[in-house]
């Protein structure tokens, strides 16, 4: 799968958005990986790699003008965008890892509470994949530096300020991917 005959189809070459998701992506793919290989998982490398650098497929299609973003859809949404994007292309696991990857998951109760502009079912990373990318997402924000690493605790402060389930869940991320596993390589 070459994810950068993707980025073409949706972004313009050269332009600051597309070199903005490039670099957040590689980031999040790097830190992916990392943290992988540090607690022995095995995991399908490849494809951690080429879903990270397009998680943030969708942003182009949202309201975010600081970080580029012109688009008239609510950025909360790049997520199931980008999974529509991907459904489109028939890779339906790069899909889940899109519409998941959000905080630490979303769940249905959390969107119908806060009233997101979101279908009302649960977003919640499932595989070792779609988990590890979403943990490693965290670490990285697409607004200042994009290749300044976030300490983890301020990560945990900015998971707190979306309820106890968001810091739960990213707590139970950070213990899963802290800890060398057991499992085969």
């Amino acid at each position: 799968m070459n994810y950068a005959l993707i980025y073409n189809k949706y972004y313009e070459e050269g332009s600051a958005l597309l070199e903005l998701l490039q670099t957040h992506s590689e980031m999040v793919a790097r830190k992916a990986l990392a943290v992988a290989e540090a607690a022995g998982l095995d995991v399908d490398r490849e494809f951690v790699y080429e879903a990270a650098m397009l998680h943030d497929i969708g942003i182009f299609r949202c309201d975010a003008p600081g970080i580029y973003c012109h688009g008239t859809e609510p950025y909360i949404r790049h997520g199931v965008i980008g999974a529509a994007l991907m459904r489109q292309e028939g890779l339906e696991a790069y899909a889940r890892v899109c519409e998941r990857h959000t905080g630490s998951g979303l769940t249905a109760k959390e969107i119908a509470e806060a009233g997101m502009p979101l279908p009302h079912k649960d977003f919640l990373p499932e595989t070792l994949e779609e988990k590890l990318i979403c943990y490693a997402d965290k670490f990285f924000s697409k607004s200042g530096d994009p290749r300044e690493e976030k300490p983890l605790e301020r990560v945990r402060r900015s998971m707190a300020k979306f309820g106890p389930g968001s810091l739960a869940r990213f707590e139970a991320l950070h213990a899963l991917f802290s800890t060398p596993s057991k499992r085969p390589t």
